[in-house]
């Protein structure tokens, strides 16, 4: 089998390193290997070892799972890199819904999200309406997260 490795990404890139007291409430990091939203953060004081720990609690931006960690503020975290793209939702063919993008492209590679935000969006475009979805992008995975309002 041959290999193309100019297409694809490596994982060191998905990610770059920062000083772990330097991480804020509302941002994101790696916890437990999955890209995850900064909920909760504190540092505790510095122990008898001399290292103050940051404790970090953060909700997969995917799956919506709570991960917890404790580490030195001194130490490294992985950050993932998390992109947001607004695309109009155009139709739903088995599942997979039709997006189009700002530049008219148009892609069907992405699930209908479970739960109420999947019913909400199959009922908008059952109704004809017009509005976009929120995809987000980290670490090669895509899943819609949230919509919003056409521009009329």
């Amino acid at each position: 089998m041959e290999e193309d490795f100019d297409s694809g990404e490596s994982g060191a890139s998905a990610t770059f390193p920062t000083q772990a007291s330097s991480l804020r409430k509302n941002g994101f990091v790696m916890l437990k290997g999955r890209p995850c939203k900064i909920v909760d953060m504190s540092t505790s004081k510095t122990g008898k070892h001399g290292h103050a720990k940051v404790h970090l609690v953060g909700i997969d931006i995917f799956t919506g799972k709570k991960y917890e960690d404790l580490c030195p503020s001194t130490h490294n975290m992985n950050v993932p890199h998390v992109n947001r793209k607004d695309y109009q939702a155009v139709c739903i063919n088995d599942d997979f819904l039709t997006l189009m993008d700002d530049t008219g492209n148009t892609r069907d590679d992405l699930r209908l999200p479970e739960g109420d935000l999947g019913k909400e969006i199959e009922k908008r475009v059952q109704n004809g309406d017009e509005f976009y979805v929120t995809v987000l992008l980290a670490l090669g995975e895509e899943q819609v997260i949230s919509t919003k309002a056409g521009s009329n």
